[in-house]
């Protein structure tokens, strides 16, 4: 006997999560509820839990669509630009432009989520961290070639100054949450640039 099929959504999955993304990164993760996902989401809590699990996991894969969608501008600008130079500062002013554009909440999610979480959400926190990690391991890796390519001193700290662009980030972050407009980030961006080694 063949198989029926299940009963239909009644709802726009990816379009919800996009809603889910949202309501994360306005809030943060443990002051987003249950209530306000699904009304966000239009949807009722049986269906959230039906079709992304509950909101831990639902989370999860908002913080997977963001890095997809608006997260994946810093990536993409790594990979495409071979001077380490180049690719540094073209980053912090595609993340100027990213983190105050009006067509969504200001700043990163990755970076913003949860920084108000308590000791329950740990594991909400590490899971950002590995994010940030990452993201720095990416500039470290851009970085070291720069110094291959002898277009660094061979004695650059490459830990250091990756470290260093990814505090500039993360803050550059944190003044758009406080209403930092594009200019204004992009002359933290100017003066950022003069600490890159000659």
């Amino acid at each position: 006997m063949p198989k029926t099929a299940g009963r239909p959504r009644g709802f726009d999955r990816e379009a919800a999560l996009d809603r889910a993304v949202t309501e994360f990164w306005l809030h943060g993760y443990e002051a987003t509820s249950v209530a306000g996902l699904t009304a966000a989401m239009g949807i009722k809590p049986p269906s959230l839990y039906a079709a992304f699990g509950d909101k831990r996991a639902l989370f999860s894969e908002a913080i997977q669509r963001y890095g997809v969608t608006f997260g994946a501008v810093s990536g993409q600008v790594l990979a495409e630009e071979p001077d380490a130079r180049v690719a540094v500062e073209r980053l912090l002013y595609a993340i100027a432009d990213a983190y105050t554009d009006p067509a969504h909440p200001p700043g990163c999610m990755v970076i913003t989520a949860a920084v108000n979480c308590t000791s329950g959400a740990e594991d909400v926190k590490a899971e950002l961290r590995a994010i940030r990690e990452a993201s720095t391991k990416a500039i470290r890796d851009k970085i070291a070639t720069g110094v291959d390519a002898g277009r660094l001193p061979a004695d650059t700290d490459v830990d250091a100054l990756a470290t260093y662009y990814a505090a500039i980030v993360q803050g550059m972050s944190t003044q758009a949450c406080d209403g930092v407009g594009r200019e204004g980030l992009e002359g933290i961006a100017a003066l950022a640039m003069r600490a890159w080694p000659e």
